[in-house]
């Protein structure tokens, strides 16, 4: 194998590494956003995990974090408190925060 060929493995395997780290940060965000937004519909137990995991779910429909705002919003019209819009971005931006740093330290 030449030298090229190591150089090139080696950034493949990296690119695939660094999508699966994205991919998992991704994930465990929806799922913190997720239980957030359940607490605002005053989901409990399994209604609340039920309700986070079918935000994981949302953000499969097309790349990026639209389909998880168009998700949150639509349900969170229904809270009992009203939520901004800018709220629901600033608590996805939060837990993307806290995701990366429990998707780096194993927890």
């Amino acid at each position: 194998m030449t030298t090229f060929d190591e150089r090139e493995n080696r950034f493949e395997a990296e690119f695939a590494h660094d999508a699966d780290l994205r991919f998992k940060v991704e994930a465990r965000r929806d799922k913190l956003v997720g239980a957030w937004a359940a607490e605002k519909l005053g989901l409990t137990g399994a209604d609340a995990d039920a309700y986070a995991r079918a935000v994981v779910t949302a953000d499969l429909e097309e790349a990026g974090d639209d389909d998880v705002f168009r998700k949150l919003r639509a349900d969170l019209n229904d809270a009992r408190d009203k939520i901004t819009d800018e709220e629901i971005r600033a608590k996805m931006s939060e837990c993307l925060g806290l995701a990366m740093e429990q998707v780096r330290s194993g927890t």
